[in-house]
């Protein structure tokens, strides 16, 4: 058996998740990554790529929980997400059932699926949006997806207190202004010194502080 950590990724393909495939990687984890199409980047640091999996999907889930096989997961990190913008008064409701399903019910059909893999000491990271706060939406607009993020905030708070007795510890990230292609690469860091500050946050849950809400940078963000 190895002693190696199992570090499971959605979204791994590129940006965050694929900096964060990186960091796992280069500590000697067994970086799972999944997303729904491959990229040379990931199969370079990833031990396992599982591709073509849509999870919004009850077959996308199915083909992950197929893949995995019985591997016990010891840091799960939900990052898949989708950023739209809608305007009041020409708002696409597609758009925002969209970002519901990829950015809110799409974690918590994963951890659904595998929490039983998930032993005591296990990590799940929900990679959220500090425009998922009510208290610090000052400039309005987005509409899908800064509701897709209070959601998911919501079920990562509970899926903390419901796993609290398992041993599991749950944290909301917000990943900070990054060069991404969901902000066409107008951010303010790179993934790379993303991922630096979202790994030392991870390392830093546990089942004390689990359920809380963080910047990258070790702030703690309001709800």
């Amino acid at each position: 058996m190895s002693d190696k950590k199992t570090v499971v990724i959605t979204g791994a393909n590129r940006g965050i998740g694929l900096e964060l495939a990186r960091r796992y990687a280069g500590e000697g984890c067994r970086v799972i990554g999944v997303c729904r199409s491959s990229s040379d980047e990931l199969s370079e640091v990833a031990e396992q790529v599982i591709d073509g999996v849509d999870v919004t999907t009850d077959a996308g889930i199915e083909k992950l929980t197929s893949a995995l096989g019985d591997e016990q997961i010891d840091l799960l990190i939900n990052n898949a997400g989708l950023l739209q913008d809608d305007q009041l008064g020409s708002i696409d409701f597609d758009s925002i059932r969209t970002q519901m399903e990829i950015n809110a019910y799409a974690p918590l059909r994963v951890v659904e699926a595998l929490v039983s893999r998930i032993p005591s000491g296990g990590k799940i990271a929900n990679i959220t949006s500090r425009m998922g706060s009510i208290a610090d939406n000052d400039s309005g607009g987005r509409y899908g997806y800064r509701a897709s993020k209070a959601a998911l905030n919501a079920f990562g708070k509970s899926l903390a207190v419901d796993l609290q007795p398992k041993g599991i510890a749950v944290a909301q990230l917000h990943p900070g202004y990054v060069k991404t292609r969901m902000v066409n690469f107008g951010g303010l860091i790179t993934p790379a010194e993303s991922a630096l500050g979202l790994v030392e946050r991870i390392n830093q849950l546990s089942l004390e502080n689990s359920g809380s809400f963080w910047h990258s940078n070790g702030e703690e963000l309001p709800w």
